[in-house]
């Protein structure tokens, strides 16, 4: 399924073609409604949890001081929200049995 050790959309999809047995086309349109559903909520600020996998969560980061590692200057860095993964316990546990 993962030749390159990247999962993909169409990986993803597949897999779902094989196990629950629905067309192909059919596959990648559910694989397609959850992505953007899960895209969506978090556009709108929501934070994302699956059980037994993890949550998406946003922050809000305020402006702060950087420093040009080249030239020494400070520089003021914007605020910004940023999106982290946090895994949930099981799978860190399947992680790192693995």
């Amino acid at each position: 399924m993962v030749s390159d050790g990247t999962l993909t959309r169409a990986d993803l999809s597949e897999e779902m073609h094989r196990e629950i047995g629905l067309s192909r086309a059919d596959s990648a349109r559910v694989v397609e409604q959850i992505l953007d559903h899960m895209c969506e909520a978090l556009s709108q600020g929501e934070n994302v949890k699956i059980s037994g996998f993890g949550s998406f969560v946003l922050r809000d980061k305020g402006e702060r001081i950087g420093r040009n590692p080249k030239t020494g200057v400070e520089v003021p860095i914007a605020p910004r929200r940023v999106l982290t993964f946090r895994a949930s316990q099981m799978m860190r546990d399947r992680i790192t049995t693995n």
